[in-house]
């Protein structure tokens, strides 16, 4: 009789302590669940942008209004170069010396057979003012006068001569002392004191400091689009500032640049205050109508969302469970800060754009 009592009790007993394990593994599902959205980290998300947008965005250099190479027209070595790289210098200021001792006594020469050409013509004009008189006076024949007059004429174009190999040779001991061209900074220097200078062999770089511009290459798809003196908005990210400019140069062949055409916008002096040659810019050109792509399903994204790991690229989405998945992605052409996805990412697809934490694959998240 006491048999089947004890097997139910044992029996109650099971079941009691089966649910007291389910109830404490829910229990601990639920506080896994809290604690995981408790330190997801919080994300902003975007979409790519659409084909079509009223503005032209394309990424290019400052550089100055006015550069120069500065080279000579004789060989000879290097004496003495008076700049460095970084110097400010005036017009006209000495800037290298090249050796000129052949050219020195080159022009001595020529001195000499300026003095010996001179002392034949005075004695040639004085026998042409003689037979000239005497010819009046009808005590010279015309064949004698004819024959004084030549030596005269030549003794005066041999002088002439002369005087002009003294210009030539002095024109060429010009090019032994370079100076600047004009106001500027030197901002490349090939050579040192010593070194053997060619002709043409650029030895300093001197830019124009007082004027800046910037240098930009367009596609051949979108350059119609734009004209001179448009207003544009220049954006250099190095020094975070941002500056109203005019398009002062559009080139009307892109044989030489690859298939891109080149734009040159210009920067007010009020605004040179930080700028540097080298520096890169985005120029943003309003346009009287939408920059249409060739490829209708065009994926762009900012360049700042790019992930790089080794060779590969790759863009975080969001995945079903609310958690960071690394999408690799290949990209193609950059506008501005944008660059294009060609594969990996499709054009209604959302991308994190920024987290405030370090993203990884399986990391929780949570949209902002």
């Amino acid at each position: 009789m006491n048999l089947p009592i004890h097997k139910n009790r044992a029996l109650q007993l099971l079941i009691g302590i089966g649910l007291m394990v389910i109830s404490s593994c829910s229990f601990n599902e639920k506080k896994d669940t809290a604690t995981s959205a408790d330190t997801a980290i919080l994300v902003t998300v975007s979409q790519p942008l659409a084909d079509a947008k009223q503005g032209l965005t394309v990424s290019g250099q400052i550089e100055a209004g006015q550069t120069a190479n500065i080279s000579t027209r004789v060989m000879g070595y290097i004496t003495k170069i008076d700049v460095k790289v970084g110097d400010r210098v005036s017009k006209d200021q000495p800037l290298a010396t090249i050796s000129n001792d052949d050219i020195l006594a080159k022009r001595a020469q020529v001195d000499a057979m300026i003095a010996e050409a001179n002392a034949g013509y005075q004695n040639a004009q004085k026998d042409y003012d003689r037979f000239t008189a005497l010819y009046k006076q009808q005590s010279a024949s015309a064949k004698e006068l004819d024959n004084i007059t030549l030596q005269y004429h030549s003794a005066k174009a041999r002088l002439e001569a002369a005087k002009q190999q003294r210009r030539e040779v002095n024109a060429m001991l010009s090019y032994t002392n370079l100076t600047a061209p004009f106001a500027g900074t030197v901002t490349q220097k090939m050579v040192d004191a010593g070194s053997m200078a060619s002709p043409g062999m650029p030895l300093l770089t001197i830019e124009q400091s007082r004027s800046y511009q910037v240098r930009a290459s367009v596609p051949e798809s979108e350059i119609s689009l734009i004209e001179e003196n448009t207003p544009v908005t220049i954006n250099i990210d190095a020094i975070h500032k941002s500056i109203k400019g005019t398009i002062a140069q559009i080139s009307q062949s892109s044989e030489n640049s690859g298939g891109q055409y080149l734009i040159k916008a210009t920067i007010p002096d009020n605004e040179k205050k930080g700028l540097f040659a080298g520096m890169y810019a985005n120029v943003t050109i309003p346009v009287t109508q939408p920059v249409k792509t060739n490829v209708s399903d065009q994926v762009m994204v900012p360049l700042a969302a790019v992930q790089y790991k080794d060779q590969l690229t790759g863009l975080y989405t969001i995945g079903s469970n609310h958690t960071a998945l690394l999408r690799w992605v290949r990209l193609g052409r950059t506008q501005g800060n944008q660059v294009e996805v060609l594969s990996g990412l499709a054009a209604n697809e959302p991308f994190i754009v920024s987290a405030e934490g370090r993203l990884y694959n399986g990391v929780a998240v949570k949209i902002k």
